[in-house]
């Protein structure tokens, strides 16, 4: 891969097709230190999600695809055992690390980065034989580029019903899967292009099968288009910022583009530690906070305060499988404060949605949208029956150092996949102390097991 120039660094400041160019060709050593670290704990995050979802049946449904498709050949691993082309399994193992809706977000990027760029970059990495300090590099510049997409697609895109993960995600797959294939800067624009007429993904999906699916989707999106620019085809010169491209086809209210090359965002990236949509996650924290306080049977109600975007995705008033209650305030805040663990993916079964308690415990609750409110805030009133009123409030965005993420993200490996969470948790030392000695294949091996 060639190495960010001079002119490179300055061709960044050009143009925003330039900066993700020159992004995705930057070096190690001039990423944020803290960045790439953080690219680490994502990776132990996407392998957790990715290990716990592969019994889920959508991931069982992807893998009959894929031996159905390619009939298991290929160089890249797949969740759950198998092989396939990395197009495949970037399509297969976006959809199972996705399946729980248990990973990584990042509220400028708006959706979700390593489900859409990690497993297109681990198909390529694998092909390769990369090592986990190309693979985690290459994801990290991948992400960015996203994050930057993200933020000129705006909330205009994400309120119109595009899923962010799936869209701005691709073309972060795209980079990463690129970058990983050895692309110059001429193929990557090349790729970035043919990205902008395949990218696609929308939130009507939501509570469905085909939420995951947009994440898989992403990830093949990017791993496709690498391919075929590295096969010579051609593209727009600019698909993505250009007339009749990209942004100018999926957001009325295109945001500005930040374009400083080395002033990364993805350290405001946030994990998950509640196995449902982000949206609740404040709420839910909150509430755990006074949990203590409050018997459930003396609540008479819940007034729960959200940023208001988050009333179209997360606010089902009565979900009717278990994927639904992953979007549901009201019954999430019943099982907080009756004592059960969100965070374990398996309870959210369709026998949950008709659990007769959490249903009368939602008609408690109102869910009302606070514009005071960052997409990261959540507040709200408690009153008992007695009159007395418990306020709460919670901030996803106050800062965690990557250290305690990283003790944080292997508790949730312990608890979510129990003794399978040992050789992972082994790996991930092992990566900690030498990235560079650690093989995307040995990565691909553990995902097989």
């Amino acid at each position: 891969m060639p190495e960010a120039t001079a002119a490179t660094l300055g061709a960044a400041n050009a143009a925003p097709l330039e900066t993700l160019i020159a992004l995705a060709q930057l070096p190690p050593e001039d990423c944020p230190g803290e960045a790439l670290l953080l690219a680490r704990v994502s990776l132990l995050d996407w392998l957790i999600c990715g290990i716990a979802g592969a019994s889920e049946p959508v991931a069982e449904k992807m893998r009959a695809f894929a031996a159905a498709e390619q009939g298991g050949d290929g160089p890249a691993s797949l969740f759950g055992g198998g092989m396939a082309p990395a197009r495949m399994a970037a399509l297969v193992n976006g959809t199972t690390s996705h399946a729980l809706d248990y990973d990584d977000t990042h509220f400028d990027h708006v959706g979700h980065l390593s489900v859409g760029l990690y497993p297109a970059a681990l198909a390529v990495a694998e092909a390769r034989d990369a090592s986990v300090l190309e693979l985690s590099a290459a994801f990290l510049v991948g992400a960015e580029s996203a994050i930057r997409l993200g933020r000129v697609l705006g909330a205009a895109h994400y309120n119109r019903g595009f899923h962010q993960t799936a869209t701005a995600g691709a073309f972060g797959a795209t980079v990463a899967a690129g970058r990983l294939a050895g692309l110059d800067d001429a193929q990557m624009r090349v790729a970035l292009g043919l990205c902008a007429t395949r990218a696609s993904g929308l939130k009507s999906q939501f509570g469905t099968m085909g939420k995951p699916l947009n994440a898989g989707i992403a990830a093949s999106n990017g791993v496709e288009a690498a391919q075929l620019a590295a096969l010579g085809l051609s593209s727009a010169d600019d698909g993505i910022f250009g007339q009749q491209g990209f942004v100018e086809t999926h957001t009325d209210a295109p945001g500005a583009f930040l374009g400083g090359l080395t002033d990364f965002r993805f350290m405001d990236n946030r994990y998950k530690f509640h196995a449902c949509c982000h949206g609740l996650h404040a709420m839910i924290e909150g509430l755990r906070d006074i949990a203590g306080q409050v018997d459930p049977s003396q609540v008479a109600r819940l007034h729960v305060r959200t940023n208001p975007r988050w009333l179209r995705v997360c606010d089902l008033k009565a979900p009717r499988t278990g994927l639904e209650v992953k979007f549901s305030y009201a019954w999430l805040a019943g099982m907080v404060l009756g004592g059960m663990e969100t965070g374990e993916g398996g309870l959210y079964t369709d026998a949950l949605a008709a659990d007769p308690a959490l249903a009368a415990f939602a008609r408690k609750v109102e869910v009302t949208g606070d514009a005071a409110l960052g997409d990261q805030q959540g507040a709200g009133t408690l009153v008992l029956r007695d009159g007395t009123r418990i306020d709460y409030s919670h901030d996803l965005a106050a800062p965690v150092p990557p250290g305690e993420l990283m003790l944080r993200v292997a508790a949730k490996a312990r608890t979510v996949l129990g003794a399978r969470a040992t050789p992972v948790l082994k790996m991930a030392e092992r990566i900690d102390h030498d990235p560079r000695g650690v093989s995307a294949r040995e990565i691909g091996a553990l995902i097989r097991a």
